[in-house]
């Protein structure tokens, strides 16, 4: 069921964003190489506490940390531990936190120093297919809107969306209706109404739509090896369009 927000739940969740935004910005500054994921990971779960809120994505479906730190072919649920950044590594952080029982969840894809042409567009078109799929996000429109612009700017570049992971509803639940997926076609599914509020996060991969679960039944990677990146902002849908509340 997809659920309405009221005034008050809004607040909530800007808090949330905010939070999530701050700590977002806050790991991003310590990506560099010689860095552990784990260490990122920490900083993540820190900033997060100290402002007050808690770590959503830790212990969710057995999850074990603060957020999914995913390098290179990780797609996604990247299990922070000793890995140690390289030069031209990529890195997609995935986090979020709740506040007074509400959600925010918010993902960015960054390099580890200098790193190859083909990884840097990779970058710039998942970020810039996020907005994309934003310009559609208004009242009267349809999820399908979202989607489909998703897949045209990003096929447009020869990049891959893989099918198995999409966009969600959020709110008290950090999953909530409706499904935001990346790709369809337009004027389908659920049509948008102020009130409702979406995670957006096209992920994406230089060389296949596959993907595979690594033995430790969480991190996705890209089943041909190639890179992957991931950009998320959790959005309300407003009077006239959207808010992001996971932007400082």
């Amino acid at each position: 069921m997809i659920t309405i927000k009221n005034k008050a739940e809004i607040a909530l969740m800007r808090e949330a964003g905010r939070i999530a935004a701050i700590a977002r910005q806050e790991a991003v500054k310590h990506v560099k190489p010689g860095v552990s994921t784990k260490y990122i990971n920490e900083i993540i779960e820190k900033t997060i506490i100290k402002h007050g809120a808690t770590c959503n994505f830790k212990g969710y479906g057995g999850f074990p940390a603060g957020a999914c730190v995913s390098v290179n072919n990780e797609l996604v649920h990247g299990i922070p531990g000793d890995r140690i950044l390289k030069e031209g590594d990529i890195v997609s952080l995935d986090l979020g936190c709740s506040w007074k029982g509400y959600q925010s969840d918010t993902a960015i894809t960054v390099p580890v120093g200098a790193i190859d042409e083909e990884s840097k567009l990779l970058l710039k078109v998942t970020e810039e297919a996020l907005y994309k799929g934003l310009e559609q996000a208004k009242p009267d429109n349809r999820i399908g809107d979202i989607s489909n612009a998703i897949q045209t700017y990003v096929e447009s570049f020869g990049f891959h969306l893989p099918r198995d992971y999409t966009g969600h509803g959020i709110g008290r639940e950090l999953h909530e209706d409706p499904y935001v997926p990346n790709y369809g076609p337009s004027g389908h599914g659920p049509r948008l109404r102020e009130g409702m509020a979406i995670a957006v996060e096209p992920m994406v991969q230089i060389g296949t739509i596959e993907t595979r679960t690594q033995p430790n039944g969480w991190t996705v990677v890209s089943k041909d090896g190639s890179r992957s990146a991931h950009f998320e902002h959790t959005v309300v849908i407003t009077d006239t369009g959207y808010e992001i509340t996971t932007k400082l």
